[in-house]
This record gives C-alpha cells, structure tokens and sequence, in this order.
C-alpha cells in the first residue's frame, strides 16, 4: 500500500469541513504528486492531530478537500530541545534544520555570530527565513510531526545569550571535558552551536558566565550540521523518545 500524503495547512482545520489547498499545496498535489478526485490525504494544522481527507476537486491551480475523521496521533518528543545556531552557509543549515525536525527538536534561533559567513541584510533575510520555515514544515510533513517546530527571530548570538535561560544550557565545544553522560537529568534544554570555524573565544566565555555548560561528542571535530545532529540524537537516547 503506498503511503498517504501528508500536508501542512496553515489555518485551522475542523472535522467535516470543506475546504481549499493553499496554492503551494495545491501545485504540489496536482502537479508534483499528480493526484485527483477521490484521493486520500492527511491534514494537519500544527496544533496537534491530523486529520484524514479526501480530494474532491483538484486542477492545477485549486485543490478542494474534505476533512473525513480526525486522528489525534502525536509524536513529539517528552524531551523540549532549543537548538540555538549559528547560521551556516546553504545546504548546510538547511540540513540542520530538517534532520533537527526529524530528531524530534522543539525550537530553533538562528544566529549571527562573529565567525558566520552567511550576512543577509533586509528583505533576503526575510525571504531566507520564509525559506527555513518552509523546510520546517516539509520536514514534518516527511516524518509524521503534527506540530512544527517554532523558529525564532533571527539575532545576534550577544542578543540571545542575554535572555533568561529557560532549561539546561550547553554549549558544544570539543574541548570540554563534560560529555554526555556527565549532565544531570533535564527535560528542557538549549544547544548553543556555532558555524563553521566553530564560536570566538568571546561568545564561549559569555556563554558559560551566562550558565551554559560545556559539552564534548567524543574526541572528533564535528562539522557544525554534524555536531548538532549528533547532540540532538544523544539526548534524545538518554532522556527522550530514542530511549
């Protein structure tokens, strides 16, 4: 049996409702998956549950469906992950960011930091942000999240690490002596990664007078996508739902 489609509708869904596709939605439907009148498809708004839909119109720039049964399936993770990073350059930080969502994180900030490469200014800040948001959510439609995860307002590292931390703090650093299994039980965390050549010797030292704990994944250096994927998936082993 092949599988059903999964698509993210942006405004709230209510059984037995009738309603239009977004046009990006649409498109994909009709153009990219070809499907037509009668096919099944699963809804979700991003607040929790799913919902089972058939198509009953659909061209190639309007897709009508009809909201069937609701499934309240969940599968986030017990485990509330912030993943703070810094901005890395194209396919880079769009591969953190869906294999994050994949893992299960719960909020993303993307940062600016002394080392980042990446300096958009105005509307192609903007439009790079819409960009992310996008990749969240195909992500969840991928992997079977019915909540996407928040992105926060694109900052400076100082900015962020001036807020309260909510949770326990860690900073990844190859040069730490605490490793996983040296951190005390938690169900809220934040991980402070940076880009490429890794955060300035300034941005750690405010980090740990901030609260945030060293963390070392082993005795590699890790690229920035592979050390936050990597710390994502440890965590979620120990305390989350990979356990």
């Amino acid at each position: 049996m092949s599988r059903v489609p999964r698509i993210y509708h942006p405004e709230p869904l209510q059984l037995g409702a009738t309603l239009e596709l977004s046009d990006q939605a649409a498109q994909h439907v009709a153009r990219v998956l070809r499907m037509g009148e009668g096919d099944a498809l699963h809804l979700f708004d991003g607040q929790g549950g799913e919902y089972q839909a058939q198509i009953r119109s659909c061209d190639k720039r309007q897709v009508t469906v009809e909201l069937l049964r609701f499934d309240p399936r969940e599968s986030e993770s017990p485990l509330v992950i912030t993943l703070a990073q810094g901005v890395s350059k194209g396919d880079r930080m769009d591969y953190t960011l869906q294999k994050a969502v994949e893992l299960g994180v719960s909020r993303i900030v993307p940062l600016d930091t002394e080392r980042s490469v990446v300096n958009l200014k105005g509307d192609r800040r903007e439009k790079k942000m819409a960009h992310w948001q996008g990749v969240l959510i195909s992500a969840c439609e991928q992997c079977g999240r019915n909540r996407v995860p928040e992105l926060l307002p694109w900052q400076g590292i100082s900015n962020w690490l001036a807020k309260p931390l909510s949770g326990l703090g860690l900073l990844l650093d190859h040069r730490a002596e605490q490793g996983i299994h040296g951190l005390p039980e938690t169900r809220e965390l934040i991980l402070l990664i940076g880009p490429e050549g890794g955060l300035a010797d300034a941005e750690r030292e405010q980090a740990v007078l901030r609260g945030y704990q060293g963390l070392r994944l082993g005795p590699r250096v890790l690229r920035t996508e592979t050390a936050a994927l990597t710390a994502i998936a440890a965590l979620q082993s120990r305390w989350g739902d990979l356990a």
